[in-house]
């Protein structure tokens, strides 16, 4: 059973394009990957009614249960696989079928708080940090929630001004700083393509694991579409 020998986390405001930027880097990278989505943890609620469930801040970091999170990335990590739950967002709640996912070479942890919990960062060789206008990530973030989810648009503008916009002014930005790189403007194929060919390099032995991490920030800030923390 292989073991994932890079990890990479990718944060940022909801709309900021996370979802896609997991998708490119999976899908152009040779070795095969696990996307580890933190939407999938959030808390079991299903002793809440629906009404309660609603109510729920789910831009919080408690929305999410941590304890779980770092038990299966740990136990991917030890090559043991892991049974994944699943969620219903039309319902804010999971589903009472889970998904079994194997152990692989790469792990590409995605979500508004990948790089939140102490935890988890430190299991993280490499810390991405979407961001995006936030008109932009508004935008998306309806669009999302409509179309895709068939909400109310009068709720979801209410979520957005309610806790959407607050957790992420108080939660999500911060983590900013702890990125090794900022991905500006969501899914810029330049900041992917970099990406991917420095995936490629580690795994195919041409860096350091857990790298001199000075020369792998260096040569991805000298690259167009990426950026460092301030």
């Amino acid at each position: 059973m292989p073991i994932p020998s890079f990890v990479v986390g990718i944060a940022g405001g909801t709309g900021a394009g996370k979802t896609t930027i997991a998708r490119q880097v999976t899908e152009s990278v040779e070795q095969a990957v696990t996307r580890f989505p933190l939407d999938n943890y959030y808390e079991d609620l299903t002793h809440l009614d629906v009404d309660e469930r609603q109510a729920v801040n789910y831009d919080h970091p408690s929305a999410f249960e941590w304890e779980l999170v770092r038990e299966h990335l740990e136990s991917l990590l030890s090559g043991q696989p892991i049974e994944m739950p699943q969620y219903d967002f039309g319902v804010h709640d999971r589903t009472d079928e889970t998904v079994t996912v194997e152990p692989t070479d790469v792990v590409v942890v995605e979500g508004i708080f990948a790089l939140h919990d102490p935890a988890v960062v430190d299991m993280l060789d490499l810390r991405l940090y979407v961001e995006t206008d936030a008109d932009v990530r508004i935008l998306r973030r309806i669009r999302r929630d409509v179309v895709e989810r068939d909400r109310d648009l009068e709720g979801v503008m209410e979520q957005y001004l309610g806790t959407v916009k607050p957790m992420h002014e108080q939660f999500v930005e911060p983590t900013r700083g702890r990125a090794d790189i900022v991905i500006p403007e969501g899914a810029n194929s330049v900041a992917v393509n970099l990406l991917s060919e420095k995936v490629q390099a580690e795994m195919q032995g041409e860096a350091v694991r857990r790298w001199e991490r000075a020369e792998l920030e260096e040569s991805l800030r000298d690259g167009p579409g990426l950026e460092r923390p301030d």
